[in-house]
């Protein structure tokens, strides 16, 4: 087992309020003992829960919890007149240029995790990975989920393979300038739910953005539900805490 894989948990008990504010975790000496692993790596999960402020330690008290138990803040609900104005990701012209690759395309059965976005589990799904770079930098990993039939879509009069099946390494056919993805391959698409956390990174992603595994950094999913309520598709972002995460409400 990781750091980062003992840090995940350990979180999730801090956020449940199984560990309360201000209670004492186990030693490094005794956390490692429990998870089999060495001291440098039960030293290494409490350095990553105190990057992310949810515990403090020092030389007298130990390790103590020091984030209260998960709290939600709804901002609101916004319903933009015009989704074809929104832009795509990018950088401002004095950060750099800004590049994206899709770097795997695949179908696999959904997995149990699969369910909290609406998806039922053992259903076949395909998944995309791209990463986001800025002057050739990797800064954000996006993969994005949904069931195989509405990826399988493709638009009126289109021949070949379905845009959203194309091979990573090439060429994806765009939808024409000014009609939104959705529209062209004529997906039902009513609204987006999103939840922004930060915690450890999943050890992936850090290995395709070439950072330490178990580092922080912001995760945003955003479930894409039909007019029934199903879910039409998943996006998962994920980026390092020393950058910004904005949107643009347009209405």
């Amino acid at each position: 087992m990781d750091a980062s894989t003992i840090a995940a948990q350990l979180r999730q008990k801090i956020i449940e309020g199984k560990y309360p504010h201000g209670s004492k975790l186990p030693t490094v000496r005794d956390l490692a003992a429990e998870h089999g692993v060495s001291q440098q790596t039960a030293s290494a999960v409490y350095t990553a829960l105190g990057a992310l402020g949810l515990v403090r330690t020092d030389a007298r008290s130990g390790t103590r919890v020091a984030a209260s138990k998960q709290s939600d803040a709804h901002l609101g609900t916004f319903t933009p007149p015009d989704l074809s104005v929104a832009e795509a990701w990018k950088p401002t012209a004095a950060q750099g240029t800004a590049t994206e690759e899709t770097t795997l395309v695949r179908q696999l059965d959904a997995p149990a995790q699969m369910t909290a976005w609406g998806i039922t589990e053992g259903t076949t799904v395909v998944e995309r990975t791209r990463i986001r770079s800025v002057d050739g930098v990797p800064v954000q990993h996006k993969m994005t989920v949904m069931p195989y039939e509405i990826a399988a879509k493709m638009p009126d009069g289109y021949e070949g393979t379905p845009p959203m099946l194309t091979p990573a390494g090439e060429t994806s056919p765009k939808a024409p300038a000014g009609v939104r993805v959705a529209d062209w391959l004529g997906w039902d698409t009513a609204r987006t739910e999103s939840v922004i956390t930060a915690e450890p990174m999943d050890g992936t992603v850090c290995a395709a953005l070439g950072i330490p595994a178990g580092a922080p950094g912001f995760q945003i999913v955003g479930v894409t539900l039909s007019s029934q309520g199903g879910t039409v598709f998943v996006t998962i972002t994920s980026a390092q805490l020393h950058h910004r995460v904005t949107l643009d409400i347009i209405g």
